[in-house]
This record gives structure tokens, sequence and C-alpha cells, in this order.
């Protein structure tokens, strides 16, 4: 896969990843971003510390979402990210994204994704 980064200021949500258990930071995702839709073991950098994340790149079908967006769960980190810049780097793609029939379905494939993705460093 060709690196891929995505950098852009952390923007309020629908707040779902953290009812779900995941917290995530939104970025909106520019035209210009080739990478295909879907989940990715992920790095991200905030205020030069750089933290394993996952991320979802697309347009969140199981909750109706529409704009393309990049939502990043960073592992380890705490704290508020809103209105600061955050960069994503996209190391490995490892599932489409897809539409789930409830929330239920969606929380525990993103555990999933997870314990995969953590097996990965």
């Amino acid at each position: 896969m060709e690196k891929v980064i995505i950098e852009g200021v952390v923007e309020h949500g629908r707040r779902l990843g953290r009812e779900l258990g995941f917290p995530t930071a939104n970025v909106a995702v520019p035209d210009s971003v080739a990478a295909e839709d879907g989940v990715y073991r992920s790095r991200a950098e905030v205020d030069g510390a750089v933290y394993d994340a996952m991320s979802n790149l697309g347009r969140n079908p199981s909750v109706g979402g529409t704009a393309r967006r990049l939502e990043t769960h960073i592992f380890g980190f705490r704290g508020a990210l809103y209105g600061r810049m955050l960069r994503v780097e996209l190391l490995e793609k490892i599932r489409d994204e897809r539409r789930f029939d409830t929330l239920e379905e969606l929380r525990a494939q993103i555990e999933k994704d997870k314990e995969y993705i953590l097996k990965l460093k």
C-alpha cells in the first residue's frame, strides 16, 4: 500500500464512537485522498506524540452517514482533541467498510478489529 497520510482539524461528530466504547477523532477527508474506504491499522500523531490507532475511512453506512470522513480511535490517548490538528498515517487496510444491521453488531465488529490490530503491532 502506498503511504497515505491524512491531516486535519478534529471536528465534532455524532459521538457514536464514544457511545459504542470507542471514542474517535473525526477529520474531514479531502477529495485528493485516493485511499480505499475501509478499516485500517493506523498511527496517529497529536502534538508530536505518536500513538497506535485504528481508523475507519468512509461514509458510515451503518448509521446513515453520507460525507466521507476519517474516524480514528487512538489507543491509550486520553484528553480532548476537538479543534486540534491530527495527523493519521494509514498503515494497513484490514477490511472493507460495510453496513451492519444493529449497533451491537457494529460494536462487536469494532472490538474484533481492535483485537486484530493490537496483535499486528
